[in-house]
């Protein structure tokens, strides 16, 4: 709803009320242009102020309304109308103006905002476009490369970068509407001409067409396919070739297109998973959302490698206090140069002081006696490991929670280490752990829910997308990784080269491909684990590398190249050449393709063609099959936890909404279906059987993935 009273004698105040972000939902808009008729037909208003309830402008459209009936008065024409006033508007902006609420504060002829604001047009995000003039008024108003950036990008600005654009007209450390209201106070007698922005042309840039054949490379560079920001870039044109009426149509053509596409449903549904995934129950059905966490004043962080460095930043940007611990005196040294360094480059880009007191540095384990959560952060071993939680057990003070950064081992079987097994939890951070947005919490089977509960809201305070999930080797993100990367390995056996499975699943909307990114995170990872595992035994001749262990279909491919010192970019040779050691830049390598040459021949393997399809059909569907078996096995609570872990941790394409989703969009008969034509064809790759939960939701008529869990539960209660 929207409220009007008159204030100052002359200036009517309008005020957007719809907790939390004051959306533009059909009720609020009906309310703005009841009351902005009323303050215009108000002989007594000679000036209006809009502003919104509770510190906040307005957080755009309702996006609970998208995909149904649109009811109450169009943006549009409410727009128009506040523009066409023969009365200065003046929109006094707190909080947020995103998307929707930007474009109104654009429609009204002045913006007075408060110091801590920001602005934006985030609506790229979501798969559609700003369409209420967005497009059109924003390069009219601060030239055509800044609204590029901004509407292909959908970054919020601070209110200080909006004034220097000049998106905002004002800025105030003080109260914002009171601002306003003595600045529509003193521009009544203005005339509005030249504050409508539509009537106003962009600023001309020197070279149009270079500007925009440059921005619509970079769009298709970045976005990866995405279409949103490729019909923003069009939109954009239209508002620097064409009149603001036909640019007005085009920006509508563009976004009826966005609006029923399958990316935009795809990103819709990341916006409301990413928000569910900290509200769900744990995949066992207790409730973690429901305990309340414990308080933590002091953390510490055990192993000062690449992953405890990132994590001990983490932690102390959120203000905590921080024992740092590396029993090595030399890694000690490098390490805290290393923290320091990230901690001060961190603090300069977001602008404030860096926190370096609040980390300090030992060698001695006693240290971390006082913590109240400890992460240990060390080489993935489990002897190791099991060393360390026994250490802890004995050290720390009794309640401590003692969590574990490990990737895939054993949860309970490190928490049988220590005589409080209910305060362990897995903590599984993603590299950079500053950076990744992604955290795993992994609970076992002893793990309370006040502790997973502590886990997950310390995530959300590193500004963490935290999913809770069960124990089992690899957890999810990895578990569901293991097939994917075996079929690439496959795949090159029956005669796919690296680069041709790069590129299909780059073209796909993935950053990197399996092959890529394996040079870059180093072969002699995944080599160590496999011999651990006891899967890959050193020594092997070409001829002599088994093609089957444990019963089961293998590639020793990674091992072979291993044993020959090349472990990716480090060594300067992987699955690509480069330049040298350390090198970025891939380029194929003929020395591979006469390796694999040769060790089809010996293995009496025929090459053949392999296509696109295949290759994404191939590593992505065994990739959603194996999630479907955590669903069943209960490792995840639903859906949404998966494709939230596969967006924020493995680079999964965004505008495609995760695995699980995917598997919706394409059909799950059709999943079914070329699973069950891979199994026949290789009966020695096990998790090519379809999943018995993927045959369930088929035979249940493929419901929208928002009711698998009705299936699920159905599964989970037979087993």
């Amino acid at each position: 709803m929207a409220q009007f009273t008159r204030v100052s004698g002359s200036v009517g105040l309008i005020s957007l009320k719809n907790p939390p972000v004051n959306a533009l939902s059909a009720v609020v808009r009906q309310g703005i242009v009841d009351t902005v008729q009323r303050a215009l037909s108000d002989p007594k208003v000679k000036s209006v102020v809009i502003c919104g309830q509770n510190g906040i402008f307005c957080g755009g459209a309702d996006i609970k309304e998208f995909g149904t009936a649109m009811s109450g008065p169009p943006l549009v024409p409410m727009i128009h109308a506040i523009e066409a006033a023969e009365k200065p508007v003046v929109a006094a902006i707190e909080g947020l103006a995103l998307g929707g609420g930007l474009e109104l504060a654009l429609g009204c002829h002045y913006r007075i905002a408060h110091s801590k604001a920001r602005l934006g047009l985030p609506e790229v995000s979501l798969g559609l476009l700003p369409a209420a003039g967005g497009t059109q008024r924003l390069p009219r108003l601060i030239g055509v490369p800044a609204a590029l950036d901004l509407i292909t990008t959908g970054r919020h600005v601070t209110a200080a970068e909006a004034l220097k654009l000049g998106i905002v007209d004002q800025v105030t450390d003080h109260n914002t509407v009171d601002a306003a209201v003595k600045f529509a106070l003193s521009v009544r007698e203005h005339s509005l001409n030249a504050r409508r922005i539509s009537n106003n042309l962009c600023p001309p840039p020197s070279d149009l067409d270079a500007l925009f054949e440059g921005a619509m490379q970079k769009v298709r560079q970045t976005a990866r396919g995405a279409v949103a920001p490729v019909a923003c870039v069009q939109a954009v044109r239209a508002a620097a070739t064409m009149p603001y009426t036909q640019g007005m149509e085009r920006e509508k053509e563009l976004m009826a297109t966005l609006f029923t596409s399958g990316q935009a449903r795809a990103l819709q549904y990341c916006f409301f998973a990413q928000r569910a995934v900290g509200r769900w129950s744990m995949p066992s059905g207790a409730r973690w959302d429901t305990s309340k966490p414990r308080p933590i004043h002091k953390a510490a962080v055990i192993g000062l490698g690449t992953m405890g460095r990132g994590i001990t930043v983490a932690l102390a940007q959120t203000g905590l206090s921080v024992v740092a611990v590396e029993t090595q005196e030399k890694q000690l040294m490098e390490a805290k140069q290393a923290v320091s360094g990230m901690l001060k480059r961190g603090a300069k880009r977001r602008g404030v002081a860096p926190v370096l007191d609040l980390v300090s540095y030992n060698c001695n384990l006693q240290a971390v006696a006082d913590a109240d959560l400890v992460i240990e952060a060390v080489f993935e071993d489990m002897d190791l490991k099991k060393k360390v939680f026994q250490q802890l057990s004995a050290v720390c003070k009794p309640g401590t929670l003692l969590c574990t950064n490990t990737s895939a081992l054993d949860i309970d079987h490190l928490a049988s280490q220590t005589p409080n097994p209910e305060l362990v939890v897995g903590m599984h951070f993603f590299a950079p752990a500053h950076v990744m947005k992604l955290l795993e919490v992994v609970y076992g089977s002893r793990s309370s829910p006040q502790v997973v509960a502590t886990a997950m809201q310390l995530g959300k305070k590193m500004g963490k997308v935290s999913v809770a999930v069960g124990n089992c080797r690899g957890f999810v993100g990895n578990r569901m990784l293991k097939p994917y990367m075996e079929h690439a390995f496959f795949l090159l056996e029956d005669g796919a080269t690296p680069e041709l499975v790069d590129q299909a699943l780059e073209e796909f909307g993935f950053a990197m491909g399996v092959f890529r990114m394996s040079d870059l995170s180093g072969l002699d990872v995944g080599w160590r684990v496999r011999k651990e595992d006891g899967l890959a035994h050193p020594g092997m001749a070409l001829g002599q590398a088994a093609r089957v262990r444990q019963g089961r279909r293998y590639s020793p491919l990674a091992d072979l190249l291993c044993e020959q010192d090349r472990f990716g970019q480090k060594t300067g040779m992987g699955w690509y050449q480069y330049d040298k050691p350390g090198g970025r830049v891939s380029r194929p390598d003929p020395w591979l393709h006469s390796f694999l040459e040769e060790y089809r021949a010996r293995h009496g393997l025929v090459a053949r063609r392999i296509d696109h399809q295949e290759v994404l059909e191939r590593c992505l569907y065994t990739m959603i099959n194996e999630g479907f078996r955590i669903l069943e096995d209960g490792i995840a609570a639903g859906p949404e936890d998966i494709d939230m872990i596969y967006v924020f941790g493995y680079g999964w394409p965004r505008h495609r909404g995760g695995p699980m989703f995917y598997a919706g969009m394409v059909g799950l008969e059709r999943v079914l279906e070329r699973l069950e034509h891979y199994h026949q064809a290789h009966p020695d790759v096990p998790y090519l059987q379809p999943c018995n939960l993927l045959r369930r939701l088929v035979a249940s008529g493929s419901p929208p993935i928002h009711r698998w869990r009705e299936v699920i539960k159905k599964v989970r209660s037979q087993l």
